[in-house]
């Protein structure tokens, strides 16, 4: 699923070739439900992203510049926004049961007791070292999927603060799970 792959395909769905648009859904569409989960955590509402995702990349295709970044970087990025949208209208209308920028777990990640989760409860552990607001910003941007500025939005914060605790977070965890 390399760029060098992806990228002809787009190339070919901006002139509504539609074997390349299930080719590229058929190699993407997975991660991209991934991203929309772990950020909605309700398979419906994912679903929801995910769809409303690849109907903007049908339409937009021929707006993806390569400079900026690989296909598969602007697809997720489709569907992160696609999720924050719909995080924001749900909590505009105070749905219940919808994960939202608020209720982001800060501690207590709890370790499963099988070997397949052994490394999840190591980062868990490392996660609940790191100083709280390291933690919170840790945790927005890459379980949360949010971009810099969101954090310095959600925590107002300086953006250098927010890169500060990001970067010194991310050395933390990185000696923790070295060990």
């Amino acid at each position: 699923m390399e760029h060098e792959e992806l990228l002809p395909l787009l190339l070919k769905v901006a002139r509504n070739d539609r074997p390349a648009f299930e080719a590229i859904y058929n190699k993407t569409s997975g991660q991209v439900y991934a991203v929309a989960l772990k950020m909605l955590a309700k398979p419906e509402l994912a679903e929801e992203a995910t769809q409303e995702a690849f109907v903007r990349i049908w339409y937009n295709a021929s707006q993806y510049t390569e400079g900026k970044g690989t296909v598969l970087t602007w697809i997720i990025s489709i569907v992160r926004y696609r999720a924050l949208d719909i995080l924001r209208y749900r909590k505009v209308r105070k749905e219940e049961g919808v994960a939202d920028l608020d209720s982001i777990p800060s501690s207590n990640i709890e370790a499963s007791e099988s070997e397949s989760d052994h490394e999840t409860g190591k980062l868990s552990r490392c996660m609940n070292e790191l100083d709280h607001m390291q933690r919170q910003a840790i945790h927005l941007a890459y379980f949360n999927g949010c971009s810099h500025g969101e954090v310095v939005a959600h925590m107002e914060k300086p953006l250098g603060t927010i890169k500060s605790w990001i970067r010194r977070g991310l050395q933390a965890l990185e000696r923790c799970l070295s060990l």
